[in-house]
Parts: structure tokens; sequence; C-alpha cells
């Protein structure tokens, strides 16, 4: 088989001048171990993980308040204890001084579709520093559960830092979430405060959440406060004041700035009943404040206080992450201070090169782990880009203008994204994008085409950097290095610490066959646990089942012999066609090619049919103007020349549009289980459904009707 292109390849000099060749050189002149390259500092640091984690904290300067009495104990997973004894804590390394963090400097530029803002370092210190004492004023301690339903703004990023500063647990869900999805996630956590917006704007229009949070206010009984943010509320006058916001707000830019003085109370934003759920259901507000608050007098409640942080132990929970609960209640999945500090650290600068020079963006939402991981580019002194809105609205083009105006070095998006600017004939050629060093593509596989638009549009100037990882560990353990070379359709390298590899049937590792994607050694960022799962037994079910002692992802993936890596698509949605296994990402990668395609389904059968006759199928959802005839024959003379006659469905069939979960993933398993018998309400849980009715074709083809699920 013919080597596939190089797209980008590092020159000597941006090798030498890269922090992972710094990192490389501070381990030899601390005689530590001598590494020459990334693939022998690879090799290392998953040897040697109890070495190579602690220099990472030495060479990182972790703060922390008590030293660790080891590194790493014992290496068995699960119940991998990681620097015993060590108290630190997240938001201390998020905003403590340091090169590009001076108060000066620019930590926050946020964008939504109706206008900009900026906020600096000095100036995010003093909100935390005012949130952190309001949440004390209501009653949050150490291990108290804050959550948001809120959007990707400076407001949310701020509540968290506070959270996280006291050694509360933070949590969130998008906004655009419906009301039962968001109470699956947090009645889990009993919270004792909420902070929510009064609405969000997506594709040029308003849509109000006050009804979804008046609901979620009396389905939380634990709740102390609500504090509302006016995103959509016309603010009063911006006045001066350690809170308002950053001076280049005019009056059409973004409206749900904290733009009064915290020391001027400003009307609650919605005109309902400013009691708390607690007060309302008659149980005893006790000393805490329960009226429902703005952002604005949430703040003034802490004006004038000075930062702190309190020390909390390496595996204490920072913030609880969710599964996509297709198939029941969502999983919450819990992430300690220390675990996530080191890994976000290294993946920052380390992998995407990252720093006080850097402007970095991953386009997302706050129910999606990536917006955990961008905040993380305060770790490094990076200045964090943050977008709330449509990708798409007005244009396939606003991202990119956004990139070019605000000269943005780091651009993360999803492949999805990508596939989209595609299809819509876009050229960057209009844009200028010359800071632009590195393309970041997450979220699912990008598809080879996927790469050869970025690298025709950008030049081999611009990293592609496939990243490929999840919410599990709230990182990428396959992506990019700044000092490897990016192949065509390929993810350069497993992670530093990582010890990915590809396991066969038999559980031997393969190199250039398609295996179950495992690691095979503890990393920091690994769960803590699962939300009430006290046991474990959850969490040994979900990773450690099927290989005990070795995690498995639930990815297909091939390891090359270059030490490059291609991921499949999910294990459990496999294709399996005379014998042979095939992942679904290449089968998306020709169908949705097709001009006329907008999305796409394929469901194997054939391994759950009781009489062995199941079916490839493969669901489409065409353009208005196609023709379903011409593009299935279309398709079945090209999956069978592109990938083989065992990729050609046994029948091709049209539906309206092809379900997904709440943060935009295909649902292969659960309609899988549908068209194989499973009842509905066993298979697929609707709230976790961002499209639910589109269920409907699939049910009826089980025989089911509509029956909801």
């Amino acid at each position: 088989m013919a080597e596939p292109e190089v797209v980008w390849t590092p020159t000597p000099e941006k090798i030498a001048a890269s922090r992972i060749a710094r990192f490389r050189a501070w381990l030899r002149s601390e005689h530590v171990v001598d590494v020459d390259d990334y693939d022998s500092l690879w090799r290392w640091s998953v040897t040697e993980p109890a070495a190579f984690w602690a220099a990472l904290a030495r060479y990182f300067d972790v703060d922390f308040h008590t030293p660790p009495t080891d590194t790493l104990p014992r290496r068995t997973m699960p119940g991998t204890r990681w620097f015993p004894e060590a108290t630190l804590n997240y938001a201390e390394h998020a905003l403590r001084p340091g090169t590009g963090k001076a108060d000066t400097d620019v930590a926050v530029v946020f964008r939504r579709e109706d206008g900009r803002r900026t906020l600096t370092y000095g100036e995010l210190r003093r909100q935390v520093a005012a949130a952190r004492a309001a949440l004390h004023r209501l009653g949050v301690r150490r291990g108290d559960r804050v959550v948001g339903l809120v959007p990707n703004s400076p407001e949310t990023l701020v509540a968290f830092l506070a959270t996280a500063s006291l050694g509360a647990i933070w949590s969130s869900c998008s906004p655009d979430f419906g009301f039962r999805a968001i109470a699956d996630r947090f009645r889990q956590l009993d919270p004792v405060v909420l902070v929510t917006i009064d609405g969000y704007l997506y594709n040029g229009r308003e849509h109000r959440i006050d009804s979804t949070v008046a609901q979620l206010e009396d389905a939380l009984p634990t709740l102390r406060a609500t504090v509302v943010l006016s995103y959509l509320t016309d603010a009063e006058p911006e006045t001066a004041g350690p809170h308002a916001a950053s001076s280049d707000v005019t009056s059409s830019d973004v409206t749900g700035s904290d733009v009064t003085s915290p020391d001027v109370p400003s009307p609650d934003v919605t005109g309902r009943d400013v009691t708390g759920p607690a007060e309302r259901s008659g149980r005893d507000p006790g000393a805490a404040d329960l009226r429902r608050l703005s952002w604005t007098r949430f703040l003034a409640l802490g004006d004038g206080a000075h930062l702190e942080y309190e020390p909390v132990p390496f595996d204490h929970p920072l913030w609880v992450l969710y599964s996509s609960g297709t198939t029941g209640l969502p999983k919450g999945i819990v992430h300690g201070h220390g675990g996530i500090t080191l890994e976000h650290l290294k993946a920052m600068a380390l992998h995407f090169d990252a720093g006080p020079d850097d402007r970095f963006f991953w386009f997302t939402t706050t129910g999606w782990m990536m917006w955990n991981f961008v905040i993380s580019g305060l770790l490094v002194g990076a200045t964090v880009m943050l977008y709330d809105g449509s990708p798409a609205y007005p244009g396939m083009h606003s991202l990119w203008e956004y990139a070019a105006e605000e000269r943005v070095t780091v651009f993360g998006t999803s492949a999805p994204f990508v596939q989209a600017c595609m299809k819509d004939g876009l050229t960057l050629g209009r844009y200028e994008l010359s800071a632009l060093r590195t393309v970041g593509s997450t979220g699912a596989p990008l598809s080879v085409d996927g790469f050869r638009w970025l690298s025709d549009n950008l030049g081999t100037d611009v990293q592609i950097a496939s990243f490929s990882g999840g919410t599990d560990l709230c990182t990428g353990f396959v992506g990019p290095a700044p000092d490897v070379p990016v192949w065509l359709g390929e993810l350069s390298r497993p992670s530093l610490g990582a010890a990915v590899a590809a396991y066969d049937e038999s559980g031997r590792p393969v190199v250039d066959e398609v295996g179950e994607l495992v690691l095979t050694e503890p990393m920091p960022s690994m769960p803590v646990s699962f939300w009430n799962d006290d046991d474990g037994s959850r969490l040994r079910e979900a990773y450690f089942e099927q290989y005990p002692g070795v995690w498995r992802h639930g990815d297909w993936i091939t390891i090359t012999h270059r030490g490059s890596a291609i991921i499949h698509g999910r294990s459990d949605s496999t294709l399996n066609r005379g014998g042979v296994r095939m992942g679904t990402a290449e089968f998306y990668r020709v169908v949705e090619g097709h001009p006329a395609v907008l999305d796409s389904l394929v469901i194997d059968t054939s391994g759950d049919a009781a009489d062995g006759n199941g079916e490839l199928l493969c669901f489409l959802v065409l353009g208005a103007s196609a023709e379903a005839d011409e593009v299935t024959a279309e398709l079945r003379r090209t999956l069978r020349e592109e990938l083989s006659p065992r990729h050609v469905p046994d029948r091709f069939v049209v539906v309206d549009d092809i379900p997904r979960t709440l943060n935009g993933k295909k649902c292969e398993v659960p309609v899988k289980r549908i068209l194989a018998g499973t009842a509905p309400e066993k298979a697929v849980s609707r709230e976790a459904l961002r499209n639910p009715d589109s269920l409907g074709p699939f049910l009826r083809l089980a025989g089911r009707g509509d029956t909801p699920a």
C-alpha cells in the first residue's frame, strides 16, 4: 500500500522553538532522561509514567500546597491514585501571575452573533474574587455543587473558576438543552446554586428559557439561590466599577455583560417572583439569601473581596461531565483538580504548543467537554477565545471571519463543520489568516477530503491537528505534536502519557490492522469516579470489563507502522460484512462526500438478526432537488470503487433527519437496537436526543409504528 501524502511538515526552526523541544532540553539538563525526539519521549512517558508525570509537575511548577508523598504508588487500573497527600487548586493555576498573565494582558475575547467584548486577566481575577465571595455568602462550601445552564460566555468562566476556587464542584449544560435532559443531569448532583440566563441568541433569533428555568428550580429542591444573567434583556448603561465590562463594549454590542456598577442594584431580569424554590415550598431558608439574584447583584455580594483558593486533594472533584444518556440516565463523569491541571498543561503546551503569545479558540458549547478543554488555555497564559451562537450564522464563513479579525493562532472546530464548509463551496483565500498556525478538529474522524480541503485552503504552513479522545478523560489521547508530520487522513501520534494500542479479538496489540482502542497504562485525568457509583461497579463495567486492567475506549483504531493513527468510528457500531470488520467513518466519508447528501446513518443488522439474514442499511437525508434513484446509484458505484463491494448497502432509505444526541453524535447504536427489535424505551432516551421526532421512520421500519421511545 502506498504511503499517504504528507500535508504538513515542521521545519527544523519550528521544532527547535517549540515548547516540547524546550521540555526535552529541560529533561536532559535535570538529568531526568535523555530523549531526542517525540517518539523516544512518548516511549519513556508510557513505560515510566510516574517519572514522566512527576517531571511534568516540576517543569510546569505545579503549586502543591501540600507536597505529594509519591507520584504513582500502583499502576493498577481502575483505582489508580496519583500524587497521594498532595493538595492544590485548578483555579489557582488558571489565574496565578505569570508570563502573558499580567493584569493588563487580555485573558478572554468573547463574541456572539451580535457583539464583542474582552476581559483582561486583572478584570477576570477581580470578577472571580467577587463571585467566589458571593458564593461563600450563599453558603457554598468545599464539595457543594454549583450548576450552570449557561452559554459560552465570560460570566460562565467566572462562575466556574469561582466555584473551583472554593473546592466546590461545577457542572454545566448548554441552554438549548430541554428541561428533561437538564434535570436528568443536575438532579443527580443535589446542587445548591444554579447560574443561568434569561435566554440565548442562535441563528439570529432570540430564544427565552424562563419557563425551563422555573421548572428546573422546582425540580432541584436543594437549591439555595438562582443567579440569572441578563443575556437578552437590555442592560443599563455601563458605569465605572471593578466589575464593569471592558471599554470596547458599545451600545450595539453584547448586552449580556455585567454593565452596571455592582454598587447599584439592578432590577431582576424576568419580572417573576424573586423568591427561591425553597421559600415557595415553605422550606426553611436558613441564613442564606435565597432570592433570585441578577448577575450584577450577585457580584455585588462579593465586591472588594480578595482572591483566595481552597487547597484540595489531587483527586478532589473539579467538575462533573456526562455521558450521552442515550440508553439511560446520563452517567456523571467526575474529574479531579490535579489530573485535569496536569493533563491540560501537557496538552496545551506540548501538543498544541500554546502559550502567552497565542489566541486559542475551539468552537464549543458548555454541554461539550471541549468547553472544559479550551478554557484551560488560561493555564499556559494564552488568550481564550470564546464564541456563542450558530457557527453558520449568517453563513459558514462566520467563524473564519472571527479567526481573521481576532488573529486567532489555534482554531479548533469539528469534523462535521469542516464537511459543511466543503459542501458550501467556501474558500478561505479571502480571509487574512496569516496568524493561524494550527487548525484542530475533533468530535468525529476528520475525513481525507476534510484534510485535503483544509490543506488546499490554508496551505502547508498550517498544521492540521486532528484530535481524538473523549469526555471520559476530558482530553485527546491521539492527535497532534509540533515536531511530527501530518499525513493525509491520519492523526500524527498517541499523546504523551497515553499508552494507546490497538487490540485484536484475542487482546493482542496489532499494527496496521483495525483493532479496539485501548489504554494499557493509567492517566491522571481518567475519571476519579462516576457520580453515585460508590463501589465503582459502573465505572469498571464501562471501561475495564472486556480487558481486565486495560481501559477499553470503544473506538476502532489503526496504529500504523509510521506511529500515526486512524480512527474508524465506534466499535459498538461495527459493520461486519463477510467476516470483515469495518468502521463507519470511511463509509460516511464517501456517502457524505456526495453533494446531494446532507446527512447519513449506516446500520448493519446482520449480527443481530435471528435468522442470520440481516442487512446493511444506509439512511440518507437528501437535498431538496436531489433524485433519490440517481443519488443511490452513484453511491453504490462510488462505495464499490473507493472502498469495497462489502461496503455497498443492501438498501438505501431516504429519511427527513438522522437521530443525534444533544452534542450532535449520530445515534448508531440506539437505532441498531431498535431495528434489532429492542423496545424503543429501552433502546434510547428521547430526552438525550436533539431531534427525537427523527426516530419515527426507524420505529416504523422495525414494525413499531410511531411508538414513542
